[in-house]
């Protein structure tokens, strides 16, 4: 199961923003918490990557910061502690022209409603990668086109902003994952999980049931329970609600398709069933929902950024 492409598919709900920040003589920011999924790409520059109860990390051009959840981090030129940092406040602001001596990329997906995948729940609050710009020559492209793309005001870009923030996370996702190894990703190290979820992502809609998932997975029912909630963080019938909602949500937000194909595609015999469930799980109904869609907000921006930053 790919699970990456998985990832992307559900923070794709979200909110996109993008935004490059530059900064002269600065004191740095602080990024306060979020629900979402977002990254910063050093462009130029050093700094530090500042956390509260880690040691501070040092980044260089190139390197990329990924908040999988959204916890609070900042960056600064010098190590400090993070309750000494400004916080940064929201917009999405062209970047003035010069002098500057650092300047970094934001992408975000920002979610309204809902929470953050759970794959990305097993991920540690902040990674640092710094990727083979040699090897992967095409993560460079992406990243200049990202920035050019937030840095003015030219059509299209409700378009290409999420396809583009898509590419880079696929990119930066790989990259950590080949750092880290298999267990990056701890419920591919488990075949009988992986063939659950499997059958879960592949047919939402199936009746499914602890005994059948068990089944699929090769093992007895408490056997299937114990190891599939310790891999994935939930128990099996939590994740199979989640996974059909989330996959609602995206029906919602990518088609036309109405209110009761969709309940029936993800596993619900009606509509009402569907509107409940989905209204628990982001708290709005799915009529509201649809009515906001992602590139709605693009104008307004929603990466994180300074008021002062040059």
């Amino acid at each position: 199961m790919d699970l990456v492409s998985e990832v992307i598919r559900t923070v794709r709900v979200g909110r996109p923003g993008g935004r490059v920040i530059r900064q002269s003589n600065s004191r740095g920011l602080r990024f306060p918490a979020f629900a979402g999924t977002g990254f910063h790409i050093i462009l130029r520059g050093t700094c530090w990557l500042i956390t509260a109860d880690e040691e501070p990390v040092p980044l260089r051009p190139g390197d990329v910061v990924l908040t999988a959840t959204g916890a609070e981090h900042g960056l600064n030129r010098v190590p400090c502690a993070l309750e000494d940092l400004p916080p940064a406040v929201m917009g999405r602001i062209p970047p003035a022209p010069g002098p500057f001596d650092f300047e970094f990329l934001c992408g975000v997906y920002r979610l309204e409603h809902g929470s953050a995948p759970q794959y990305l729940s097993t991920l540690p609050p902040l990674v640092t990668v710094s990727p083979d710009y040699d090897r992967l020559p095409h993560l460079r492209t992406l990243t200049e086109l990202l920035s050019t793309d937030v840095s003015g005001t030219q059509p299209g870009t409700a378009a290409t902003l999420p396809a583009l923030l898509d590419l880079i996370l696929v990119h930066v996702l790989r990259q950590w994952h080949e750092q880290q190894g298999a267990a990056a990703w701890p419920e591919m190290d488990d075949p009988a999980v992986a063939a659950a979820l499997r059958v879960i992502h592949e047919n939402p809609r199936r009746q499914w049931s602890v005994a059948r998932l068990s089944e699929a997975a090769g093992l007895p029912r408490a056997a299937f329970t114990r190891r599939f909630t310790a891999a994935v963080g939930r128990p099996p019938m939590a994740y199979l609600i989640s996974w059909r909602l989330s996959r609602g949500a995206r029906l919602l937000r990518e088609t036309d398709a109405t209110l009761a194909t969709i309940a029936r595609e993800v596993g619900y015999s009606t509509e009402f069933a569907f509107s409940a469930a989905f209204r628990r799980e982001y708290g709005v109904s799915p009529g509201r929902f649809r009515r906001t869609p992602a590139d709605s907000f693009i104008s307004d921006g929603a990466c994180p950024g300074p008021g002062n930053a040059r």
